[in-house]
């Protein structure tokens, strides 16, 4: 069941420039879903149509049914967590997750129990009189999410809330929100530009560009069969070669190469065939998918070394383990896996 339905959304700040258009996302209930995109895309738009804080100039966002788009934004009982937190500084730990209830104007008695549980959910009971200059910015963190689980919202916003974090601390909470939202049930958007942050958490990614979801699907799919060119170097892809279709899976370079391509995800005369530098294999071995190269340039990875290396059909990028070294100028052969070639 579809819990979320923004429909032919279009935005636009100076009337002229869209920052959104003709956009559509269905987000199904229980669902966690990351949009994510270079800046400038459109995700944190996206996210400020569905919190209510812009009202888009065409389109419809429905919620459960109900059409939301002209709701005003204390009206949603959305949960919203920011990249700068937003906390009351003024405010104890206890006293800013309790704010959202009290202008509900629920008793005081029920107001406590409900700070006692959702700071015990979060490991935060500790720091209940603590304010937050003299929190950590993971505890921090933790009061916002806090505060925003704590009204029971129909729907969880989160605006690059781990941005602000050392790495190490990032990758605990990510796990923290992830372990959380699943034990709620709780559907949730997530706004973020980390790839690797948004595939560890999310069911469902949006991977947006000038305003448009160029693919939306799991990340697992999203990694390893990219639908577009942008998609693909976005998530990794550096290798990209013009291609002609002979036959089914077989297809032909302008340089006259051909590559054998296994279970081609698209059916189009001319496409780019793209490959990850990790799965090209320097051997020689007497194959199809096989291009011989110059190396241009060794660079060292710690694990790996990374070639630049130039054949008939451009420069290739190539990742290789440390058993053999290869210098400059020097003349190898490339295999590409039929199974490994992507075309977009």
């Amino acid at each position: 069941m579809n819990l979320i339905n923004l429909k032919n959304i279009a935005v636009s700040y100076d009337g002229k420039d869209n920052i959104l258009q003709d956009f559509n996302l269905r987000i199904k209930k229980g669902e966690l879903v990351s949009l994510l995109g270079p800046s400038g895309c459109g995700k944190t738009t996206t996210l400020r149509v569905i919190a209510g804080f812009i009202e888009p100039n065409n389109g419809t966002f429905m919620l459960g049914g109900k059409d939301y788009t002209k709701i005003p934004v204390h009206n949603r009982n959305f949960g919203l967590v920011f990249q700068s937190y937003a906390l009351f500084p003024h405010l104890t730990v206890e006293e800013n997750v309790a704010f959202g209830l009290k202008m509900k104007k629920i008793s005081r008695d029920e107001i406590k129990k409900k700070v006692k549980d959702i700071l015990e959910v979060v490991d935060m009971n500790q720091y209940a009189k603590r304010y937050p200059k003299e929190l950590s910015g993971g505890q921090r963190q933790r009061v916002a999410t806090a505060r925003a689980l704590v009204i029971e919202p129909s729907l969880l916003l989160l605006d690059e809330p781990l941005s602000n974090l050392d790495a190490k601390l990032r990758l605990k909470m990510r796990v923290e929100i992830r372990k959380l939202q699943q034990s709620l049930g709780i559907t949730t958007l997530f706004v973020t530009h980390d790839q690797e942050e948004c595939f560890s958490i999310s069911d469902k990614v949006a991977v947006m560009n000038k305003g448009v979801i160029e693919q939306f699907d799991t990340p697992e799919n999203i990694y390893s069969n990219p639908s577009t060119e942008f998609v693909a170097r976005f998530v990794g892809f550096e290798n990209f070669i013009d291609l002609t279709k002979v036959q089914d899976g077989l297809y032909e370079s302008n340089k006259g190469l051909k590559f054998n391509v296994e279970n081609p995800k698209i059916d189009k005369a001319v496409v780019k065939g793209t490959i990850r530098p990790d799965d090209i294999v320097i051997a020689s071995i007497e194959a199809s998918n096989t291009i011989e190269g110059t190396v241009e340039i060794r660079t060292f990875l710690g694990k790996s070394y990374q070639y630049n290396v130039n054949t008939t059909v451009g420069n290739l990028v190539v990742n290789s383990q440390n058993d053999v070294v290869y210098s400059q100028g020097d003349k190898i052969d490339l295999y590409l896996p039929e199974n490994k070639i992507v075309l977009v």
